[in-house]
């Protein structure tokens, strides 16, 4: 089946990213000792194996999205939502939009200027995103731990499903992934270097990323974390360099904040609404919390948890079969490097936890998103098995890999609105956009005489048949106009609006048809 990324644009080279990260990482960061790598090679028989490379990476990122990304495309009638509602919010750059900050939406504006608007160009975007991400996490990891446990660290996180399944996603959550990332080497950098650069450097990445989502607050939260466990107040450097980071990020945002509390602090009131003021009671607010927490290291994660106790396994068999390497010290900084792993792994997991409990919020699953594969490298720092990943061989990995993916891929299709099974039917890749536009366009053309210039209505739904028609016409969402400055009452007065509801019996308006039930259409 011909793929609908297959004329759109690669997006930025995943080589370039793996340089920047190389830039980042270009200070003194301790590598793993001699003596470790000596253990590595007694262990396998004296023979060093091939360690992977960035280029290495940089292939394996690659093919990685040249499988999924044509399978997702296909696999749905429609792009996901999120892609949709940054589509119809590229119409017009602002310093906040009425659910998020701007950055995602800024960011696709240059893509959609060069290419047009349409899915591919976010399912291209949201990879490139997610991908950087990965680069930049193997080249930190191995800068900290070696080149071995960097890869097998990155296919574990290339297993989590929100990275996989979700590739094609363009949203708030997977924006944020690369700076979630950046945020724990920033400070790093800070903490072993100590230079009041790597300082400022982590203000602006936080800062930036609050432009892209809120949730950076549990990155910020991180390093906070970090910073008292290292006793942090009782150097006056990295006290100094922890009140500049927070300044500059304030200082990046400080544009946004003044859009925020002059409307009516927009975002905040819909968090609010959505999910954050629900106030759970009882047994619910703790059935919620564990819910969201089983959701994202039983489902999420567990193909991730897989592989890594797969190769576990499978190394234990090579040890029991062959010489048993010698312990080498660990290098002085170990304890330190580790405390940094274990802070931006499982601080995102507590903190989100321990706010469903306190607050009785209504845990959102997609909230773990940009921080689930900072817990790969966490949970490869606790339990037993801790020393053990000086003895994995990266061949077993690459097949434990292959296999799992092969299994998420065929899932995928098993569910995808292609499938012969066509699991979960309702959900919304189903949703036949074509279909309702070849239903209504015509009719409303005939109506307003002309083109459809304004949708009016249900943004998903509204958005999705904005995009089959050619004139490419504006969304005003539920009818408002508050919350759509990219359309004016001017616009409307002239050329019309075609409008969707999705109430059981609008006055004025005509169902759609036996596809769409419940949703109807008028002029």
């Amino acid at each position: 089946m011909h793929s609908p990324l297959a004329d759109s644009n690669p997006g930025p080279s995943l080589s370039a990213v793996v340089d920047s990260a190389k830039v980042v990482l270009s200070g003194p960061v301790p590598r793993p000792d001699r003596a470790r790598a000596a253990s590595r090679s007694a262990g396998l028989g004296g023979a060093s194996p091939p360690r992977p490379s960035g280029a290495w990476v940089v292939a394996l990122l690659a093919v990685f999205a040249a499988i999924w990304l044509p399978q997702l495309a296909q696999s749905s009638l429609v792009p996901p939502t999120d892609n949709i509602e940054q589509l119809t919010w590229v119409r017009s750059l602002e310093w906040g939009y009425y659910k998020h900050p701007p950055l995602p939406t800024w960011v696709l504006w240059l893509p959609v200027q060069l290419m047009g608007l349409s899915g591919p160009v976010t399912y291209v975007l949201g990879a490139t995103f997610v991908l950087a991400a990965m680069g930049l996490l193997w080249r930190f990891l191995a800068a900290l731990r070696g080149s071995v446990y960097a890869t097998v660290a990155l296919l574990a996180a290339l297993c989590i499903t929100y990275y996989n399944g979700r590739l094609y996603y363009y949203n708030h959550e997977m924006v944020l992934v690369p700076f979630a990332v950046a945020s724990a080497v920033f400070t790093w950098k800070a903490f072993v270097s100590r230079q009041r650069r790597w300082w400022l450097g982590l203000g602006v990445c936080l800062g930036v990323g609050g432009l892209a989502k809120y949730h950076i607050v549990v990155m910020a939260l991180a390093v906070a974390v970090f910073w008292t466990w290292q006793r942090g107040w009782r150097d006056a450097g990295h006290r100094r360099g922890l009140v500049l980071a927070a300044a500059v990020s304030l200082a990046v945002m400080a544009p946004h904040l003044h859009w925020l509390w002059t409307h009516d602090l927009g975002p905040i009131r819909y968090a609010m609404e959505s999910s954050l003021g629900i106030d759970h009671h009882g047994m619910r607010r703790l059935g919620v919390c564990l819910r969201w927490l089983f959701d994202q290291l039983l489902n999420r994660a567990l193909p991730a948890w897989i592989l890594l106790l797969s190769v576990l396994w499978l190394a234990g068999r090579g040890r029991a079969d062959g010489p048993v390497p010698s312990r080498a010290p660990l290098p002085d900084d170990a304890a330190t490097s580790r405390r940094l792993l274990l802070c931006f792994g499982l601080t995102p997991l507590v903190f989100t936890f321990a706010l469903g409990l306190a607050a009785g919020a209504d845990l959102q699953l997609h909230w773990g998103a940009p921080f689930l594969l900072l817990a790969v490298p966490a949970f490869m720092e606790l339990g037993p098995w801790k020393e053990a990943w000086h003895r994995i061989s990266l061949k077993s990995a690459l097949k434990s890999f292959c296999l799992i993916q092969l299994l998420l891929l065929a899932w995928g299709q098993m569910i995808s609105a292609t499938g012969e099974f066509r699991l979960q039917r309702h959900h919304w890749r189903n949703f036949d956009a074509k279909a309702l536009a070849d239903s209504v366009a015509p009719a409303a053309r005939a109506q307003l005489g002309g083109p459809v210039r304004v949708i009016a209505g249900p943004p998903a739904e509204a958005g999705a048949l904005a995009l089959q028609l050619g004139e490419r016409p504006l969304v005003l969402i539920d009818g408002r106009f508050d919350i759509s400055p990219w359309v004016n009452k001017e616009l409307v007065d002239e050329c019309g609006v075609l409008e969707l509801s999705r109430d059981a019996s609008p006055p004025g308006y005509r169902p759609v048809g036996d596809k769409f039930p419940g949703l109807h259409w008028r002029t």
